[in-house]
């Protein structure tokens, strides 16, 4: 088998094989949960022989010594069961907690780690399903995995060998206990059969509604805007009781479970009394028919828990292959090999463009033969129409996405040579889409940089054009933020996030149509504050208006993923049909002379 063949079924490995290496980092509270599995089971199990033995040699024989002392072990072996399975409790609880944490935590880290390309293979609905819905049945399964997988084969097997013992005298007993057992057996895989596709069709409907209340609302202001809330209110209808039949389904198919038992138990009690009405011949059998009665509870009990297990095995078995396939996902954006660890460099700024093209996977390229350069001290601006590409260009340079033809380089180093952390530490990047993160301004603006202090914020915020609304907030830099950034303006939102990415104090900073939400006046200060403050850094502005980028010292015109001019502002009002067109729209005629 060649290297590809074993990589590839690697990537099929079943949800199931990839969770065991979580179990197997606590494989000694395991085999410790299971020690007193068996303590509790034994235990469990002698307590009828005694109670046999208190009817033949205590009761029968008014032997009341006999009574208290058959008593006085029962009564130690009752509390000894007690107390193992209290600790096979705690033990189960705490390794489940455990073992989801765990998963929690590097199911966290993956996704952090994904880039677009892997984002677009799982929605944002279903990773949050599998972080929280999947993993919390995985951990519900492995405490009745702890709980009652290990106890049950020990409990039945043990059952069924001393029924066997007790029945001995009454060898018809052993045609209840067989019976019993294919009726639950029968009742159990009939159960299976029907529920386990149901459970692979709820965990898809769960991302389902999820998704459709996530959009709800995030797009609720969209959505009274156009007036469709009615509309959004059948699709979350449509969806909910989709899941809720399948639900009920279920439920309702589970609910036949325990009357099964029930009634299997009651009838294990009633045939073993008729039976030993027929055949018991003297006290000892009567006693013997006794033990023999809890005996066979105790089987049908113990395949009872074994019942319940399968059930959730279904469920569990899905959500662990779907935690799997993100855990299994190969990120492609990664460190080239021997780059794993901050080395720590400080770059200069020189970014140079070499015939780059990128492909976001469909059967065009969504920029092409892209090549410039942007030097420390310089401002280079891109523009263009809508969906010419502007955004997939800057967005490769931090490498959120990777180039699929040609190179981009730093400092005269491909991109991809450096360590991921290092080439983001060096870069100042403010997306388009600015978001905020609940907390406080100076914890917003300390992403950029934990450990600055107040006069760097301060200096930050001066820049970005934030510090007078800032100072007007009652806590200033303590002032609470909103998850998303809610409870304040967009214009506001937009100076954060610039003043957040200049806290960093990079040698490269890139703006993606990040002035759009200021006003003409803020938009110019904040751009004359910039090439004062970071005229030592290397600067690329991605714009919509002409006006924001006339000062810079080149402008990268794009069209269709392609450059058609590049250029000062008035070299491209001359040479660059398609800069000029977007400069007449937004100019007037004396700003164009």
């Amino acid at each position: 088998m060649n290297k590809d063949s074993k990589v590839a079924m690697d990537k099929k490995k079943s949800g199931i094989g990839v969770i065991i290496r979580y179990y197997m980092r606590y494989w000694l509270w395991i085999l410790l949960a299971l020690g007193f599995l068996v303590c509790e089971a034994l235990c469990e199990l002698e307590l009828p022989s005694y109670m046999s033995q208190i009817i033949t040699e205590g009761i029968m024989t008014v032997n009341i010594k006999q009574v208290l002392r058959v008593g006085g072990i029962m009564l130690g072996m009752s509390l000894a069961a007690c107390a193992s399975s209290i600790i096979v409790s705690f033990l189960a609880s705490r390794v489940g907690s455990m073992i989801s944490r765990d998963i929690r935590n590097d199911l966290f880290d993956k996704v952090t780690s994904f880039s677009s390309a892997e984002y677009n293979k799982f929605s944002v609905s279903s990773l949050i399903t599998r972080s929280t819905n999947d993993i919390t049945q995985i951990q519900i399964f492995t405490i009745m995995l702890l709980r009652m997988v290990m106890f049950s084969p020990i409990m039945g097997i043990g059952g069924v060998i001393k029924a066997v013992r007790a029945s001995s005298g009454i060898s018809a007993l052993g045609i209840v206990i067989a019976v019993a057992l294919a009726a639950v057996i029968v009742g159990i895989v009939i159960l299976l059969i029907a529920v386990q596709p149901k459970f692979i069709k709820m965990q898809k409907q769960i991302d389902g509604v999820n998704r459709i209340a996530r959009e709800g609302l995030s797009g609720m202001m969209v959505i009274r805007a156009f007036n469709t809330v009615g509309h959004e209110e059948e699709r979350f209808d449509k969806a909910n009781k989709e899941l809720t039949a399948t639900n009920l389904f279920v439920n309702r198919v589970m609910a036949l479970l325990m009357p099964l038992i029930t009634i299997v138990m009651n009838g294990v009690s009633i045939a073993t009394v008729w039976v030993a009405s027929y055949f018991a011949d003297n006290y000892v059998q009567v006693a013997e028919m006794m033990a023999f009665m809890q005996y066979a509870i105790h089987i049908v009990m113990s395949f009872m828990m074994i019942s319940m297990v399968f059930i959730l095995l279904p469920r569990a078995a899905v959500s662990m292959r779907r935690v799997a396939e993100v855990l299994n996902t190969d990120v492609s954006i990664v460190n080239k090999e021997g780059k794993e660890s901050p080395t720590g460099i400080r770059f200069k700024g020189d970014i140079v463009f070499n015939d780059v093209s990128f492909n976001y996977g469909g059967s065009e390229n969504a920029i092409e033969h892209i090549s410039f350069e942007a030097h420390k001290g310089e401002t280079t601006a891109i523009i263009g129409s809508t969906g010419s590409g502007k955004s997939t260009v800057i967005n490769l340079i931090p490498r959120l996405a990777d180039v699929s033809d040609g190179s981009i380089t730093i400092d005269g180093v491909d991109i991809r040579d450096y360590n991921l952390e290092d080439l983001r530490r060096n870069i100042g990047f403010v997306p388009q889409k600015n978001t905020l993160f609940s907390g406080t301004i100076a914890s917003n603006l300390r992403l950029g940089d934990e450990d600055a202090d107040a006069a760097a914020l301060e200096q930050a915020a001066d820049i970005a054009q934030a510090k007078d609304f800032i100072d007007s907030k009652p806590d200033r830099y303590n002032e609470p933020i909103a998850q998303g950034g809610s409870n304040v303006s967009g214009g506001q939102k937009q100076r954060l996030a610039i003043a957040r990415a200049l806290v960093k104090r990079a040698p490269i900073y890139v703006f993606d149509d990040s002035f759009s939400a200021l006003d003409f006046k803020t938009d110019a200060q904040l751009r004359k504050s910039l090439g004062e403050n970071m005229s030592d850094s290397t600067l690329i502005i991605v714009a919509q208006r002409v006006g924001t980028i006339m000062g810079a010292d080149r402008i990268i015109v794009l069209d269709e993923g392609k450059i058609v001019g590049m250029g000062t502002h008035e070299e491209l009002l001359n040479s660059c049909e398609v800069y000029r067109a977007i400069a007449v729209s937004q100019l007037s005629e004396e700003e164009l002379a």
